[in-house]
Parts: C-alpha cells; structure tokens; sequence
C-alpha cells in the first residue's frame, strides 16, 4: 500500500483529457501515479508509543500557540489602561505577576493594597520573588495617576485573560508529565536522550515524527530530506551549484532538530567546534546551526540503526560521532 498525496494527484490531473472531474476520474489518476511513480512511500504505522507521542506532541504545540496568543492579547488589553504596569514584567515568564494581575488589576486596587499584603498573598500563592515583584508592581501603580477610560472594562478583560493563561500553564504541566512518562517507555528512549540536546519533549517529538524507527528512511540522505535541512539543487544549462531548501518537508522535524542542535551549543563540545568552524568559514548563525543539524541527523541516524548511545569524540575541529 503506497501512500499518494493530493498535491501529486492534483498537479497529475492536469495531465489527462477533459476538464470533468468525477470519483472514477480521481481513482484512474491515483492507480496510475502509484503504477507509474517510483518515489512514493509504502504506508507504515509506527509503534504505539509513538502514535501516543503525536498525538500527546500535537496537543501541547496547540497548547503552546494559545499560550502566545493569551499572552500577546493579554499585554494589549493592558496597555489600553495600564501602561506603567505591562512593561514592568515579561508576562511568558513570570508566574508571580499573573497571580497578582488575577487579584488586582487596576492602578486604584494596587495602591490600596500596600506592598507587604501584596507580597504575603504572592508567598501564599507559591511565588517566586514575591517581595521584589509586589514592589515592582506598586511602583508601576504609584506612577501613573490617570484613570483611562478603558480601565473598567479592560481590568475585567485582564483578569479573565490571567486566569485562561493560569489554566493552560497547568494543563502544559500536566501534559508534559504524561508525555515524558510515555516517552520513557519507548525501547529507544536512552540512545536518543544520550544525544546531547535531547531531552524528553524534543525526544518525543522527535520519535513522533519519525514513526519510532528508520523503516521509512533507508539513509541519513533521507531522513534530512524529510526534516527539511538537505537543500535542492536548481540546476540548468551551465549553471550549477544553486540550491535552495526543499519545498516538501516536515516543519515539526525541523523546529526538533534545530532547537536540539541550538541546545547542544551549549553543553557539547563537539557541535560547538562544528559551529564555529561554518561560522569561520563565513556562513551566518542561521546556515551555521543548519550545518550543525544536516551533521547531527548523521549521527542519529547511525545511533537508531546501529542501537548505540552517543558517544563524546575526542577533541578534534568538526567531528560528531556515534
């Protein structure tokens, strides 16, 4: 069983008589591309760990889009009434403020309240720093002393949009827990996660991704044409050597394998000295960390197959091994 998809069919309909298009049609050009084509995979179902991990993998990336949302929607609430306060914090980050925006949010409630209330209300909460953000937060409300017209209904909309950011950041919790203890029971589980730069949620992103196993990938060749990092050439007549990236890849596998490479800058000794020799040779931070991801899906790809761990180089420019 070979899967074709709608983008091949659709461009190869072009290419039969007619201009109808009927269901017996559509069946015709499908056999004939699957007779005719010799680049389309067979369908393989991976193991059920890792369709649990794409399914687990998929919602939390969902979790972490409304997340962005919420927040950027949440900072332009609060700057249509209270300017001072929503440039003091970085509100992706910091718990404490959130807590405090869900209690008090107009400049009025945070003057009242005084700085030592505040900060017993955020200790009680389990906040972190919870002296240092009440007196940023009282500061913020003791410099702006004009009430905006958009205070009463704006303050309302804070409030909601804290308590819908609270309740996402503890669903990511929980959902983080559940993919790291599925991740752990995946047979392949230590030979990635010796692989610097992986860790549970890449891990599992990764083997969501990838069905689990190689079978769909006879070469590393392949694999870094699936994630998006070995480029295409575009050559013609006596012009060669231009390549541009592939226009069919799997973006997820490619957000994995460049956010591991980022981290692995900065505990492995091996794919900083591959970075900065790309960097030497002229190629920008981007093409750089590229580089680093085309030589480190070697590297994985060698690990699965062979069923070996990562194993640190001996200090040598360049060099990634297994």
């Amino acid at each position: 069983m070979l899967y074709v998809p709608g983008r091949i069919v659709h461009h190869a309909a072009a290419t039969y008589r007619g201009d109808g298009k009927t269901d017996a049609k559509d069946a015709r050009i499908i056999a004939d591309q699957a007779r005719m084509r010799t680049d389309l995979q067979p369908v393989r179902d991976g193991d059920q760990i890792s369709i649990d991990l794409r399914l687990l993998t998929a919602r939390r990336l969902d979790l972490v889009h409304d997340r962005v949302r919420a927040v950027n929607r949440f900072r332009a609430t609060m700057l249509e009434y209270f300017p001072a306060l929503e440039r003091a914090f970085d509100y992706k980050k910091n718990k404490a403020a959130l807590m405090l925006l869900s209690a008090y949010q107009t400049p009025a409630a945070l003057r009242r309240i005084r700085a030592k209330r505040l900060t017993a209300l955020l200790k009680k909460r389990g906040c972190r720093n919870s002296t240092g953000v009440a007196s940023k937060a009282i500061d913020a409300a003791s410099a702006q002393t004009t009430t905006l017209p958009t205070e009463t209904v704006g303050a309302a909309l804070v409030a909601r949009l804290a308590a819908v950011i609270t309740a996402i950041d503890a669903e990511l919790a929980e959902l983080d827990a559940t993919i790291t203890a599925r991740f752990n029971h995946h047979p392949k589980v230590e030979i990635l996660t010796s692989m610097p730069g992986f860790g549970p949620i890449l891990g599992a992103t990764f083997l969501a991704n990838v069905g689990g196993d190689l079978r769909s990938f006879e070469s590393p060749d392949r694999l870094a044409s699936v994630a998006g990092v070995a480029p295409a050439p575009t050559d013609s007549g006596r012009i060669s050597g231009n390549h541009h990236r592939p226009r069919r890849f799997t973006r997820r596998l490619l957000r994995t394998c460049y956010l591991a490479a980022l981290s692995s800058l900065k505990n492995n000794p091996a794919s900083r000295a591959f970075d900065d020799r790309k960097r030497v040779e002229g190629k920008l931070h981007k093409q750089a960390l590229i580089a680093v991801v085309r030589r480190r899906i070697n590297v994985i790809w060698a690990m699965l197959r062979d069923h070996r761990h990562y194993l640190e180089p001996a200090p040598r420019a360049g060099a990634l091994t297994a």
